[in-house]
């Protein structure tokens, strides 16, 4: 039997369940749980997205969850950008992003200007080398130059965003480490991140544990959705087609009323069958979770009209006012102050109220435009 709902049924649906209209009481490891990771290539887009989904805000509880309990993790994951992610989760993700071995394929050693022997040595070479001991990047390339005897990976591993990194981060050999004066550096997960397995667990189970994590959140959605966030859209389909099957028996079809057919986890029907559509006005940052789950091309959420202003060159994904649970408009800091650019009709009162919390935050959370 398959359940009928709306797309705004859904988008408060979530809104609820991503602690946007209903803030989570726990502190960042809660909120990135929830959400399968905040992205963090902004780091004040990510404080200030757990930041806004707190009851009570804590500018320094990120940081203390990072580097002092270490029960939240930073690193290349989803799509190949920096994320925030619970440390006991982070071993689904790596096993579930291994299926897709990139570095190995010719066209991506060539654009990268490395051979299939160099970024063998790398992948080879860095767990041999980082530890618990924090290691800056020119450390580590000073390393991996020192045991390969291979001078071209010094320009190589020491140029672009750390992409030659990045394989290390999927398979769970690599994340980042505190900050030392200013400079990023990285640590091995195995003896940074406290329970962390031997191994990392089955690729097929792992991944039915990411699936079913990302429809608690994201969901009802369909495994297009599922590769577009968790892999760019460039899953191999067999894998994305064994993880569905798997988790078959906690799923249920729902339709909208635009003729999709979704999938949710059965345990949620009802409780997303009841939920009534939002009439809020809420005010989230850059690269927020809610707008990263989705698809861009999503018209109920993101209005055709609005995407170049939400989704810009390079990537970037503006500052977004939320009314009726879909993009109403964006909005940008100047000062401290809240200057919002409204695409359709938002109800004063509430966009002030939610103006003034963002504010408010942002006297401790300082945001990029």
């Amino acid at each position: 039997m398959t359940t009928s709902v709306t797309w705004p049924q859904i988008l408060a649906w979530r809104l609820r369940r991503q602690f946007v209209s209903e803030p989570c009481d726990g502190g960042p490891v809660e909120v990135a749980r929830r959400l399968c990771g905040v992205q963090a290539q902004v780091a004040s887009s990510a404080q200030l997205a757990v930041a806004v989904r707190s009851d009570r805000p804590d500018p320094g509880a990120i940081d203390r969850a990072l580097w002092a309990d270490r029960t939240l993790a930073k690193t290349w994951i989803m799509r190949g950008t920096l994320h925030l992610v619970p440390a006991d989760t982070l071993p689904d993700h790596c096993a579930a992003l291994s299926t897709l071995r990139f570095w190995e394929k010719g066209s991506w050693q060539r654009g990268h200007g490395v051979t299939a022997g160099e970024i063998e040595a790398i992948v080879d070479t860095v767990p041999k080398i980082l530890g618990e001991r924090p290691m800056t990047r020119e450390e580590v390339v000073d390393a991996v130059v020192a045991a390969t005897g291979d001078r071209h990976l010094r320009e190589a591993l020491g140029s672009g965003w750390g992409a030659l990194l990045k394989p290390l981060s999927r398979l769970g050999e690599l994340c980042y480490g505190p900050p030392r004066e200013g400079r990023v550096t990285f640590v091995a997960p195995r003896a940074w991140l406290p329970g962390w397995p031997g191994a990392l667990p089955p690729p097929e189970e792992a991944g039915v544990r990411v699936v079913r994590a990302f429809l608690g959140a994201h969901g009802p959605a369909t495994p297009e959705m599922l590769d577009g966030w968790l892999f760019g859209g460039v899953a191999r389909k067999a894998v994305l087609k064994g993880w569905f099957r798997d988790l078959a028996p906690e799923l249920a079809e729902v339709e909208t009323g635009d003729g999709r057919t979704l999938l949710a986890l059965a345990e949620h029907l009802d409780d997303l069958a009841a939920t009534r559509p939002s009439e809020e006005v809420h005010l989230l940052p850059g690269f927020d979770p809610y707008i990263l789950g989705a698809p861009r091309a999503l018209e109920p959420l993101v209005p055709a009209a609005a995407k170049p202003k939400v989704s810009r060159q390079a990537g970037w994904i503006s500052p977004v006012v939320v009314h009726r649970g879909r993009v109403a408009g964006v909005w940008k800091a100047e000062a401290g102050r809240v200057e919002a650019e409204l695409f359709e009709d938002v109800p004063e009162p509430p966009l002030a109220a939610a103006a003034a919390r963002v504010e408010a935050l942002l006297a401790t959370v300082r945001t990029a435009e």
